[in-house]
C-alpha cells in the first residue's frame, strides 16, 4: 500500500495536477509518524510512510492547506473522510483546492500497547469512505459498532459515581490544549480559552471547576459536529478518554432527534441547527438528564 501511495503521489506532482501532497512523514521511532507536506518525489521516496501508526486525521490540516495557492493532494482514511465532509459543509475547506485520495485502513495500533488497536479502531463506526476523488485499496462498510457500550455503562452509574469517574479522569488534565488543537471540529480563529479577557485563558486550572469547564465547554462546542474520529483521546498525554464526552452527545442526539452521523454527507443539516416540529421538547431533555 505504501509503495503504491508514494508512486501515485509522485505522479500527481510530476503531472502538475497538484503542487504538494499531505501525508505522513516517518519519525525517529516507528510509532511517531507525523502529518507532513511533501513537494517533491525524492522527499516522498525517502520519508513518506503509511502504516499502522499513521493515526493522525489529516482533514484538520486541510483547513490551512486548502487556503493556499494550487492544489493539495491528501490521503484520507475512512474515518478521516467524515471529518473532511463536515469541514466542507462548514466552509472550512476549499474543496476545489483539494484532491482527495481515499486509502484503505484496517485499524491503527495503540502506541502505548502495540499489541492492541486504538480504542477508536476497536470500536470503529465505519470503514466506508464517504468522500474521495480516487481510491487506493478497498472501501469497506458501515459497521455494527460497539462504540456506545462505555457510554451506556456510565449512564447506568449513579450521578455520584459518574461525578467521581469524571473528576478522576479530568483531574489529570494539564491543559496542553492538544485535544483542541488536533480536533477537526475546533476551527475557531480565536478560541475563547486563548482570550485573556475570558477569565479562562490560563494554561493550568485554578480550581477543579475550571478543570471541568474547559472540557465541558469544548464538548458542547462540537456537539452535533463531532464525527467521532477520536483524535482528542489519541493525542492526550494523560490518556483521558475525552471521546466519551463526545459520544454521549452523539448517543443523545440519535435518541432525541433520530439517527444522525456528522460528516456522512456534505448537504445534510445537523439536527442541532435544523429546527423541525418533531424536535424533542425541553421537558423531555430535562427528564432524561435527571433519570
Amino acid at each position: 500500500m505504501q509503495k503504491v501511495m508514494i508512486e501515485r503521489a509522485a505522479e500527481l506532482l510530476s503531472s502538475g495536477k497538484v503542487n504538494r501532497v499531505l501525508g505522513w512523514r516517518a519519525g525517529l521511532f516507528a510509532h511517531d509518524n507525523t502529518p507532513s507536506v511533501f513537494t517533491d518525489a525524492a522527499d516522498l521516496q525517502a520519508n513518506f510512510v503509511y502504516n499502522e501508526f499513521c493515526g493522525a486525521n489529516l482533514s484538520k490540516y486541510l483547513v490551512k492547506e486548502s487556503d493556499k495557492e494550487g492544489t493539495v493532494a491528501v490521503f484520507l482514511k475512512p474515518c478521516d473522510t467524515y471529518s473532511f465532509n463536515q469541514l466542507i459543509a462548514e466552509h472550512k475547506i476549499k474543496r476545489d483546492n483539494v484532491y482527495a485520495i481515499g486509502v484503505q485502513c484496517n485499524g491503527m495500533k495503540d502506541v502505548n500497547d502495540r499489541e492492541k488497536l486504538e480504542e477508536r479502531c476497536a470500536s470503529c463506526k465505519s470503514r466506508k469512505h464517504v468522500a474521495y476523488d480516487e481510491l487506493i485499496g478497498e472501501s469497506g462498510e458501515i459497521l455494527d459498532s460497539n462504540r456506545f457500550d462505555m457510554v451506556e455503562k456510565l449512564e447506568n452509574m449513579t450521578s455520584e459515581e459518574r461525578f467521581e469517574f469524571w473528576r478522576g479522569e479530568l483531574s489529570r488534565c494539564v491543559r496542553c490544549n492538544a485535544c483542541r488543537n488536533v480536533c477537526p471540529a475546533c476551527t475557531c480563529e480565536k478560541c475563547i480559552f486563548d482570550n485573556p479577557d475570558s477569565g479562562s485563558a490560563n494554561k493550568a486550572p485554578a480550581d477543579p471547576f475550571e478543570e471541568n469547564l474547559f472540557h465541558i465547554i469544548r464538548a458542547f462546542h462540537v456537539a452535533g459536529r463531532c464525527t467521532d474520529c477520536g483524535e482528542c483521546s489519541r493525542v492526550c498525554p494523560e490518556n483521558i478518554p475525552l471521546h466519551l464526552l463526545n459520544r454521549k452527545f452523539i448517543k443523545d442526539i440519535n435518541e432525541l432527534y433520530g439517527e444522525y452521523q456528522a460528516g456522512e454527507t456534505v448537504n445534510e443539516r445537523g439536527p442541532l441547527v435544523n429546527y423541525t416540529q418533531g424536535d424533542a421538547e425541553p421537558s423531555v431533555v430535562y427528564e432524561r438528564g435527571n433519570s
